[in-house]
């Protein structure tokens, strides 16, 4: 389908290592001039829900700043543009859990808030897993859990985890298992 948005013109208004905010003038689908403000991402947003042999997988507890509160989420990060994605999840996985798993699936890929932005994400399920130290980031302060798939799961569904690559990570394996795809 054709864009039928129209761009007069662009200015970009603030940018840092992670994000730029651009103002775009526009004429919209029904031809109202207006505004439009995009976040663009400079890195892809990765998740991994790690998955050993008796459905256990681990969650990472932070307090994230622009919330202003403390999450549970699968572990996550984001991956340069230039590197391939599952390069970015071994090490996301490897840093925050110090996990390295032998078997990678990619079983989604989604915009995380296409209203404003231009943010993708990729969930992968990592399986064979062997454990050594963690390697955190020195901005992060993480706590690691290991639970029942299933108890994250349920965490999920009470509305416990939020986070939205957490959620639909866990619901899209969910399926998958139930379908006997995994």
């Amino acid at each position: 389908m054709k864009n039928p948005w129209k761009i007069l013109f662009s200015t970009p208004i603030y940018q840092n290592p992670w994000i730029e905010l651009t103002e775009h003038q526009v004429i919209n689908p029904n031809g109202g001039k207006g505004i439009y403000g995009v976040v663009s991402f400079k890195n892809i947003a990765i998740g991994i829900i790690p998955l050993d042999e008796n459905f256990n997988t681990w969650i990472v507890g932070q307090y994230r700043f622009p919330l202003n509160e403390y999450s549970w989420e699968i572990p996550e990060g984001g991956g340069k543009k230039d590197l391939p994605i599952l390069e970015s999840a071994k090490r996301e996985l490897l840093e925050e859990c110090g996990i390295i798993a032998n078997q990678w699936d990619l079983i989604l890929k989604m915009h995380l808030s296409n209203s404003v932005s231009d943010e993708v994400g990729y969930v992968f399920v990592a399986r064979d897993l062997s454990f050594t130290q963690s390697q955190p980031d020195e901005t992060e302060q993480l706590e690691v859990q290991k639970i029942p798939f299933d108890l994250l799961y349920q965490k999920v569904m009470e509305g416990r985890i939020t986070d939205s690559l957490s959620v639909a990570g866990v619901l899209k394996l969910k399926c998958l298992l139930n379908d006997k795809k995994f």
